[in-house]
């Protein structure tokens, strides 16, 4: 059993300060802290010491990286006895993050499940793909989930935003199909078991309609 611990998330200039204010709120023992910037190390920490309490800066915990870092310790039954906590570092508030989603479900369905469209309208018939179905996005290596002749939803380790423009390639022993695209939506997740990811909505701009039909046809699921 890996000895007792806390462990704080949150901005670099801020560390020492939620170390005082987790101590003025009962945190006791050993207390590991980690810049939010460094996640997944502090993810890989918790996953390993199990710590007494997870304590999350209170404006890191409001972005969506400390909301999927919350979301993934509810989802692993090794850490149901740690408890979230999200604090400020320059005032006395601290309240416990509720272990039950809010609405009902289990907190790893949160984690894992997404839906195919996340926002917008469908505007042509969207197919899930098979898994490792590839593509690249501005160069580097992205799966296709789902896939239509106007869209997709993409996985990747690279970061994406809304509204971001990029160039799209999709890829296989037969073709390599490249267009201008826009993301629309996306979401950052650190599902179990791997690695950070974002999770994005893409918008064709000028792909060739017939190319898309025939890669989808290939790759269906």
């Amino acid at each position: 059993m890996p000895d007792p611990c806390a462990v704080i998330v949150g901005p670099t200039d801020a560390l020492n300060a939620l170390k005082e204010r987790a101590a003025a709120a009962g945190i006791t023992g050993e207390i590991l802290s980690f810049a939010d910037s460094n996640t997944p190390l502090a993810l890989e920490t918790i996953t390993k010491r199990r710590p007494n309490v997870v304590a999350l800066e209170r404006t890191f915990a409001a972005t969506p990286r400390g909301a999927a870092l919350i979301t993934r310790i509810k989802a692993d039954a090794t850490l149901k006895a740690s408890e979230i906590r999200v604090i400020a570092h320059d005032s006395d508030f601290t309240r416990v993050v509720p272990r039950t989603p809010i609405g009902g479900g289990s907190a790893a369905s949160a984690v894992l499940a997404a839906p195919l469209d996340q926002r917008g309208t469908r505007r042509a018939p969207r197919f899930k793909m098979k898994p490792k179905t590839d593509a690249t996005i501005d160069g580097k290596p992205a799966a296709v989930a789902d896939l239509s002749t106007v869209g997709a939803q993409v996985v990747s380790a690279t970061i994406l935003k809304p509204n971001q423009k990029i160039k799209m390639t999709l890829t296989d022993d037969s073709a390599k199909i490249p267009f201008a695209a826009n993301i629309a939506w996306s979401s950052f997740e650190i599902p179990p078991g791997s690695a950070p990811r974002y999770r994005a909505g893409i918008n064709f701009v000028d792909a060739d309609a017939a190319q898309v039909e025939e890669f989808c046809g290939r790759h269906k699921a």
